[in-house]
């Protein structure tokens, strides 16, 4: 029997997926499963903010957050890298908080450090390592489908309709998506924890991250303070019988009739300070957003009292009583084309063009029966029932069923 001594071995090369491993129990479970489906897997740990500005006490740092990476790292017997971010972070990220927050807006630092940081510069640090893949533990779902010929990525929901956070990924990429897993997507927390528990994971019991992306929990006004500063101003309660109310439910009923008004139906409410009366005094306008009740120190009033528009111009801050207060409750809003995002170009509208979506305008909203009608200024977009705290400067993201197909930051 002749045997080939020179014959080549076959080596059969594993894909290799690079994991964000932040030292929370969702990617921690993301690497176990990786690696029982036979990865190649590779954890990296970002590191994006080292100021502790605003953050509040008993907060964990970036610097427990690896102690816990590097444990798990060490159980599932895996590299683990660091990666520094901190400086990129705080141009793409931070910067535009702050800058969002002076202009009376409220942004989404979530959103936007997935599509700045943990899917732009974490995949290009993924790719130095010769990834195959990167994977998160985020609870979504991706699936590709051909359109002639050609493969596309479909952004589902997370299977757990509590942890779902498919909102949180709505402006991606189709060139991000191709290169994602999301291995824990088809999972409940409830067997997360289990899987973590059932392997002895150190985060098996460690509580979820809150806050702002990478920077944990802040107290916001504080933590602001290191670029805007305090300035005193008036709070001027709107009182709901404000005639521009009763013209925007003529507009309404009027707009069902006859599709009349559309522009007038999703603008802002714009007030003055002669529309109310003065209630108080704030700290500045800049540090509050549509629909907050706290920090405005009112009492005396029969209902709660809410934010219901910022002016930073002249530095007045305007409020309504109540749950139902007209001005805390829109029909409709308009995002500009220029800011305007489609996960899915090949489901994108055209001018003229209307469709019927589910919408979303924050995080864990149930979604909502929705008109879209694209107009060459941008989208407008009507709901079939009143949303309450429509803040410019959010996302608002839309869906074909459980596919997140685009989204846009609301003006």
């Amino acid at each position: 029997m002749l045997f080939c001594y020179l014959c080549p071995k076959v080596i059969i090369l594993k894909k290799r997926v690079v994991v964000g491993i932040s030292g929370g129990v969702d990617s921690s479970v993301a690497a176990w499963l990786l690696k029982q489906q036979g990865y190649d897997v590779l954890g990296i740990f970002m590191i994006n903010w080292h100021d502790t500005t605003g953050t509040l006490a008993g907060d964990c740092p970036w610097n427990d957050d690896l102690v816990f990476a590097e444990l798990v790292a060490r159980k599932l017997n895996i590299p683990l890298q660091t990666v520094d971010f901190s400086e990129e972070y705080r141009k793409r990220v931070v910067n535009y908080m702050f800058a969002e927050y002076e202009q009376g807006r409220t942004p989404n630092p979530d959103v936007l450090c997935n599509r700045e940081v943990k899917f732009d510069l974490f995949i290009k640090a993924a790719l130095e390592h010769q990834a195959d893949y990167v994977a998160t533990g985020h609870y979504c779902r991706k699936e590709e489908i051909l359109l002639d010929g050609a493969p596309v990525y479909r952004l589902l929901q997370g299977l757990d309709p509590n942890k779902d956070q498919s909102y949180f990924l709505c402006q991606l990429s189709q060139q991000q998506l191709k290169m994602v897993q999301f291995p824990v997507g088809n999972l409940m927390k409830q067997e997360v924890r289990d899987i973590a528990r059932s392997q002895g994971l150190a985060t098996a019991e460690r509580k979820d991250s809150q806050g702002i992306c990478f920077v944990g929990k802040v107290d916001l006004p504080e933590f602001l303070k290191q670029k805007l500063h305090p300035k005193q101003g008036k709070i001027i309660e709107i009182q709901d019988s404000f005639p521009a109310y009763a013209e925007y439910a003529m507009l309404h009923r009027e707009f069902l009739k006859s599709g009349e008004g559309l522009s007038r139906l999703t603008a802002d409410f714009q007030y003055e300070a002669e529309n109310g009366s003065f209630l108080g005094l704030h700290n500045g306008a800049h540090f509050y957003t549509i629909g907050q009740r706290k920090g405005l120190n009112i009492g005396g009033k029969a209902e709660p009292v809410f934010v219901i528009a910022t002016d930073t111009d002249y530095n007045n801050l305007f409020v309504g009583m109540g749950h139902g207060h007209p001005g805390l409750n829109r029909w409709g809003l308009f995002i500009p084309a220029t800011d305007m995002h489609w996960v899915r170009n090949d489901l994108s509208l055209r001018t003229g063009e209307t469709r019927n979506m589910l919408v979303r305008v924050r995080y864990r909203q149930p979604l909502q029966q929705a008109i879209l009608f694209m107009r060459q200024e941008g989208l407008h977009i009507v709901f079939e029932k009143k949303q309450r705290g429509i803040t410019p400067g959010q996302f608002a993201a839309w869906y074909d069923g459980e596919e997140l197909v685009g989204s846009g930051v609301i003006k």
